[in-house]
């Protein structure tokens, strides 16, 4: 049998409004009152009817995410931090996959599930701004990402040349002078390639030395083969880096698979940095050393700016919007560039 509020204030001793009080967490309610209906809740195991409480504020309860590829890692575990920070406010978590198609990514932008959520996270590669200008849904929208717009949307992403220069810093620092870099998309206008690329230059530049174009392996997608073929690449036209900083850990993985076919030893041989942190980086015969983004972090500013927007909306607050918001992000050293301890 279903326990309602009235059953629990009954059992409480209290009214039905200072019950739902409690439940939806509202401040001016005293401890003691707040332990004492908790106690109810528990003992008669009432669990509350969140579908209702959402259609009573003319909400879906439900925030979706679209992200370009499912089979990749971190959108995975990105994902999960989402529907996690999402759950932690009562919302449940709706992933969308737009393959990274520009098409697809407008389509999910301009509200064709409008009906279904309320308010959007997306992960856009192809996505233009003007795609954007002429969009009508008003449910809230976050984007995600390094492609930088200037629209009345919030913008998430973590500072990708400050982290690759501190990926190539640490490669410096253990005396690595030959550092490729893979993973140069060969769509040239790749925001986040872009990026990676830059904070790569900019460090070896810093330090005195050469960038030369040989030492960048460009690739048409960014899995572990992808990875493997540029490196086979470069070692084929006779390059020879001691060290590699690739775009993200498929990458890297790919290309530490060619060394070790190749008779190179990793690090020893050369040294391997990856981006984005994700478990099976952590689990091989070598552990990567990786740039980690603050996946929950960016999971729970992108949730908050989606809820915020949605409050402020139901108080006739102005639109807010067009914030830059930065994540944090960490070097994790492990066995690929400092050998196992």
């Amino acid at each position: 049998m279903r326990v309602s509020l009235k059953d629990v204030a009954e059992r409480a001793g209290v009214s039905i409004k200072t019950v739902s009080n409690v439940v939806n967490n509202y401040q001016h309610v005293t401890p003691a009152m707040r332990t004492r209906v908790q106690r109810a809740i528990d003992e008669l195991g009432y669990r509350p009817n969140l579908t209702a409480r959402h259609l009573r504020k003319g909400r879906t309860g439900i925030i979706a995410l679209a992200v370009p590829e499912l089979g990749n890692p971190y959108f995975a575990e990105l994902a999960g931090a989402v529907v996690d920070a999402a759950a932690e406010h009562d919302y449940t978590g709706l992933l969308d996959h737009t393959r990274g198609s520009r098409e697809q990514e407008i389509l999910v932008s301009q509200g064709f599930r409008a009906r279904v959520i309320d308010g959007l996270i997306l992960s856009p590669l192809e996505l233009e701004a003007e795609d954007l200008q002429s969009r009508t849904d008003d449910a809230p929208l976050v984007l995600l990402g390094e492609r930088e717009y200037d629209l009345p949307y919030d913008h998430i992403a973590i500072d990708n040349v400050a982290a690759s220069q501190a990926a190539v810093r640490h490669l410096l620092g253990l005396g690595r002078t030959r550092i490729a870099f893979l993973g140069a998309r060969t769509d040239t206008a790749n925001r986040p390639a872009q990026l990676r690329l830059r904070g790569w230059r900019e460090e070896l530049t810093a330090a005195g030395l050469p960038a030369p174009d040989g030492m960048v392996g460009a690739v048409g997608g960014w899995d572990r083969g992808d990875g493997a073929l540029a490196m086979a690449e470069m070692l084929d036209a006779g390059i020879r880096p001691d060290a590699v900083f690739a775009f993200n850990d498929l990458i890297a993985i790919g290309a530490m698979r060619v060394l070790h076919e190749r008779g190179l030893r990793v690090p020893w041989d050369v040294a391997v940095v990856g981006f984005d942190d994700i478990a099976e980086g952590r689990f091989g015969a070598v552990t990567l050393t990786t740039v980690s983004p603050d996946k929950r972090s960016i999971a729970r500013l992108a949730v908050e700016s989606v809820i915020g927007s949605l409050e402020g909306a139901k108080r006739g607050a102005e639109a807010r919007g067009g914030r830059e918001l930065t994540a944090d992000f960490r070097l994790v050293e492990r066995e690929s560039t400092l050998g196992r301890r």
